[in-house]
């Protein structure tokens, strides 16, 4: 059991940092006079930074031999760009450097997707508990620094971002098993690896997978971005970490309870399930429930996301041939947790000035697409699977 408290100290590193960066980042952002525009083009530069440069990063991790090696390296990046982000002054300098440190963070979600799904197959235990770990430790994130802004100023955030990045360099570096890239540790060709990604963009079901959970995902980009903000004007401010924390906590228990239930499912009616799920909680959040009603609102992010993550995990695998599965988990996150986020947060500041607590609306409907399309995926793998006639 080791190695499982390994791999989950340092998801807890990575995850207790975005933790506290992701909800409250937007008010160090309005502390410093920023529109709401302004915050959503900058809160969602990542994303688009993640469909450019998140596949290049995946092949990039793939070129080393160790996988450690370049997660490493993406979080000390990070750390970097965060302090330079407490320093800096005006909208360019902020949108670049939160797009820098943001961008490397990210990058390293979907790689050690790959790294501890493998070990939990050598090793023998369910990858969802070092990764519930990391979600754990989110939670603590989220309650940890909305008590911190309770007596701090906003620069709190930034300086959290940065001591968490750092940890995560340092855990990527001495607590990850020596997870070789590639079988026997040789490594393979940029032509290969290109070649690979070249396969997985040719493949039709492949792509229909990403675009569905890409849409249900995507939903998300209103809440992310301007939830913190919503209950404030709401008079919930107090409240904030208490309820992004629920949210998570539904998680964990989901991640660490569920497993034999999810494996009944299988990935294809999870990912299904996890999209309904959104879809009711944002028709929900759009009426600006009161308190009492938010926390078990709030708890459908065990469906709305982590349902749809542990459906696409196993789905993504299951589509990609395993010398394509680094290529085929960024591809997820450039789309999923890139573009289409992207557009979703883009568009979530105008909604926000526009519609307030009703853009939710929007997202409602966004997640029901991914539902309909994830349907017709159903169908399609069913069909094609061996012995389904």
């Amino acid at each position: 059991m080791v190695w499982v408290l390994r791999l989950g100290l340092f998801f807890a590193a990575l995850f207790v940092g975005s933790g506290a960066s992701l909800p409250f980042i937007p008010v160090w952002f309005r502390a410093q006079g920023l529109t709401a525009t302004q915050m959503a083009i900058i809160l969602a530069s990542p994303y688009f930074g993640r469909t450019l440069v998140g596949p290049l990063l995946g092949l990039w991790a793939d070129l080393f031999r160790l996988r450690r090696t370049p997660m490493a390296l993406m979080a000390a990046g990070s750390a970097v760009a965060y302090a330079l982000l407490g320093l800096a002054h005006g909208f360019w300098a902020w949108l670049a450097l939160w797009l820098v440190g943001t961008t490397l963070l990210q990058g390293l979600s979907p790689l050690g997707d790959v790294l501890g799904l493998r070990e939990s197959r050598a090793r023998g235990f369910a990858y969802a508990v070092p990764r519930g770990m990391g979600s754990a430790a989110y939670v603590i994130g989220n309650v940890g620094m909305g008590l911190v802004l309770a007596r701090t100023a906003p620069v709190s955030v930034v300086i959290w971002a940065v001591a968490a990045a750092g940890l995560t360099a340092l855990a990527a570096m001495f607590l990850l098993p020596p997870t070789p890239v590639h079988d026997g540790g040789h490594r393979l060709s940029a032509r290969d690896l290109v070649g690979g990604l070249g396969e997985l963009l040719r493949d039709p079901v492949f792509l229909l997978a990403i675009v569905a959970v890409g849409l249900i995902q995507s939903a998300h980009g209103f809440y992310y971005s301007f939830s913190t903000l919503l209950w404030r004007r709401q008079g919930l401010g107090a409240w904030t970490g208490l309820l992004w924390g629920c949210a998570v906590g539904a998680e964990v228990v989901f991640m660490w309870f569920c497993e034999p239930w999810r494996r009944r499912v299988g990935p294809e009616r999870l990912v299904i399930i996890g999209g309904v799920g959104g879809l009711v909680r944002w028709i929900a959040l759009s009426f600006s429930p009161p308190l009492w009603l938010l926390f078990p609102i709030q708890a459908l992010h065990a469906l709305s996301y982590t349902a749809t993550f542990f459906g696409t995990l196993r789905l993504l695998e299951r589509l990609s041939p395993p010398q394509s599965a680094s290529a085929a988990q960024t591809l997820n996150s450039a789309v999923s947790g890139g573009i289409l986020i992207g557009l979703t947060t883009i568009a979530s500041g105008p909604l926000f000035d526009a519609l307030g607590a009703h853009g939710y609306l929007v997202m409602a409907a966004i997640a029901g697409l991914g539902v309909a399309l994830a349907v017709v995926l159903a169908r399609i793998t069913r069909l094609h699977r061996p012995g389904s006639g």
